[in-house]
């Protein structure tokens, strides 16, 4: 009966036997299964899930931090899953239940992004990420990535950022930026990169389009700037040198960082990504100045040009590093055009200026030979080019002087043994001053006592001097230029006294003592110095050297010629004279220190002080009146 019963017509065929699981088919129903108690959990749209407030509050919070874990591994589980009845069993119940449950999940996740996109807003602030080093984020962030955290890794990652080193804020953006990677890591992984990726491109692009509006950066066209007055334009100009550096360093560098992070699986989307959200803003930063520099140029705009120009050029490290994907190339050829830009300006107007100076058509001489506006203006604005020396090394590197500007080795002295005087700035800024000089030379011929025309040059030299040893401009022209300059502007002054003091010295022997003087010549003697000593004070009582040091310097060294030869004079021949006629004393006017006395007030410009009395002790007087006066003058 055994084997009859075993015998072939009572054996069950295949098609009636019951289906037989495999040990991975068993593994994937259960994985499902977990899956399910998970996920529907957290189903947004569920009327049975176990609790209510699982739908409101997030599955990514402190609280919820081990089910979150569970809701990721659920999800790569599956994933698994879906695979593995794609290779097998495409038509199995199970596996539109796992797609189901993908598609539940996946909402949830879009969900839970955008909130934590919104809801870390502050922390994940570009200010906030860009004060750490991307290095030390992108590795904290890696070891407090969700998705790959056991529960004894989570504890010491928690660990290593509650120490002193690592700030609240820190901390709260590590973690959001971790919770953020492990999301868009599951989608991506999952076939919904394109949802993950259209929330992250709709909040961080309005967060950053904020920024730059808030950082004063405006997107005005060549046709509006164009039509702005100077003023309202420099406003502008200055906003955007405040704002630049701070949307390099921070907003941008932060985003990239970000970015980087979050999507650090993915190249293609995370390129994508920051050039989709900052390429905009960037480009109308990077627009501004370009848009400037096409502008008209006039020597004024020149330091804001510079200002522009130093901008760019001092963070184009930073702005090739952070836009360095080739969708962003169009960001970096910007900002290279708004340099070529910016410096073609400012060579154009470096040659504005060098021709404004040389059609300077002013023809009113200086009263008293003094610092000439040209002269001020030219140095003024010649120190303040010397702040932009780096700058203008760069743009003025290829832009030699033409052959007929070369400057004469005297100018210079041993160019050759001087590197800082022929570097191109230096040869440029000295030519400017040369132009300047030769300029100044044509204006002191409108004067027609050449005494005041050399005291005009010295003055002018020597202010051209102190104003390059007091800037920068000492670092491009070397001391041996100025020393040089220096010892020019004393010989200046040395031709001033002569050619003012000469009747003066011609009036008195050259060596009173060698002889005795007939008492006649002696009385002429004294005639002589008084009317030439009278005419020259008289005239040069209004003449000025504003320069403290040269103005010493000219009276000592006339003092220590006159005065000694004087008093020789004086004291050989005062009382012979005072003799020889009674009332003889108005010829012997002054005393060897009233000299001095008004040699002392001479180059204030003063129009009060002319000699007019006829006694050492008016003359006395009158000096004590006139240092009263120019003792509160400002010297």
């Amino acid at each position: 009966m055994f084997f009859k019963s075993a015998s072939p017509s009572r054996t069950t065929t295949p098609s009636s036997s019951p289906p037989r699981h495999t040990f991975s088919e068993s593994l994937t129903e259960e994985n499902i299964m977990i899956a399910h108690t998970v996920i529907s959990k957290w189903d947004l749209h569920s009327q049975h899930s176990s609790s209510h407030a699982c739908n409101i509050d997030s599955l990514f919070s402190a609280n919820n931090r081990m089910e979150a874990n569970q809701f990721l591994k659920s999800v790569n589980d599956l994933q698994a899953a879906m695979h593995y009845y794609v290779s097998h069993n495409a038509t199995s119940e199970k596996f539109a239940q796992a797609q189901t449950l993908m598609q539940i999940a996946m909402k949830r996740l879009q969900k839970e992004f955008y909130r934590m996109l919104k809801a870390n807003r502050e922390c994940l602030d570009s200010e906030s990420v860009s004060t750490h080093s991307s290095t030390t984020i992108s590795s904290r962030a890696s070891r407090a990535s969700l998705s790959d955290m056991e529960e004894d890794s989570e504890d010491e990652f928690i660990r290593s950022t509650t120490d002193d080193s690592v700030s609240e804020m820190e901390r709260s953006s590590i973690f959001a930026m971790a919770e953020l990677k492990a999301i868009a890591d599951c989608m991506i992984a999952s076939g919904y990169a394109k949802e993950c990726v259209k929330i992250y491109k709709l909040i961080r692009k309005s967060i950053v389009d904020e920024a730059i509006y808030n950082l004063g950066v405006e997107k005005l066209s060549f046709s509006v700037i164009q039509k702005m007055d100077w003023e309202a334009l420099e406003i502008k100009i200055k906003n955007w040198v405040h704002a630049v550096k701070p949307a390099v360093k921070t907003l941008f560098y932060g985003e990239r960082i970000l970015c980087d992070n979050v999507f650090s699986t993915s190249d293609s989307i995370r390129e994508s990504c920051f050039s989709e959200i900052c390429k905009e803003g960037a480009m109308t930063l990077f627009g501004f100045p370009e848009n400037v520099a096409k502008c008209k140029k006039t020597p004024e705009k020149m330091f804001r040009t510079l200002d522009l120009y130093e901008a760019i050029s001092d963070l184009w490290p930073e702005i090739e590093s952070i836009f360095g994907f080739e969708s962003t190339t169009d960001v970096r050829s910007q900002a290279v055009n708004s340099l070529i830009r910016l410096g073609d300006a400012v060579r154009t107007m470096l040659t504005d200026f060098e021709s404004a100076i040389q059609k300077d058509t002013s023809k009113t001489a200086i009263p008293g030979g003094g610092v000439h506006p040209l002269t001020r203006y030219v140095m003024n604005y010649m120190t303040f080019l010397a702040d932009y020396s780096g700058s203008l090394a760069d743009i003025i590197a290829d832009w030699p002087l033409p052959l007929q500007s070369s400057l004469p080795e005297t100018y210079f002295g041993s160019p050759n043994k001087d590197e800082d005087i022929s570097s191109p700035v230096s040869m440029r800024i000295a030519w400017l001053i040369l132009v300047l000089l030769c300029k100044l030379d044509g204006r002191a011929e409108l004067y027609k006592d050449v005494a005041l025309s050399y005291l005009f040059l010295a003055n002018n030299l020597q202010y051209i001097v102190s104003k390059i040893r007091t800037s920068n401009l000492r670092f491009l022209l070397g001391d041996d230029w100025a020393a040089k300059h220096d010892t020019k502007a004393r010989q200046y002054a040395a031709n001033y006294e002569r050619f003012g003091w000469s009747k003066v010295f011609a009036s008195l022997p050259e060596n009173p003592a060698a002889a005795e003087i007939p008492i006649e010549q002696v009385r002429n003697g004294f005639r002589r110095f008084n009317l030439s000593f009278v005419d020259a004070y008289n005239k040069q009582s209004s003449w000025v050297v504003p320069d403290p040091k040269l103005r010493d310097e000219i009276k000592v060294s006339l003092a220590r010629k006159l005065v000694p030869l004087y008093r020789e004079f004086y004291e050989l021949n005062r009382n012979s004279v005072l003799r020889s006629e009674p009332g003889s004393e108005n010829l012997v006017r002054f005393a060897p220190d009233d000299l001095e006395n008004y040699l002392s007030d001479l180059f204030y410009g003063a129009s009060g002080g002319s000699v007019s009395g006829s006694g050492s002790s008016h003359s006395t007087s009158s000096h004590s009146s006139r240092s009263s006066h120019y003792g509160g003058r400002s010297r």
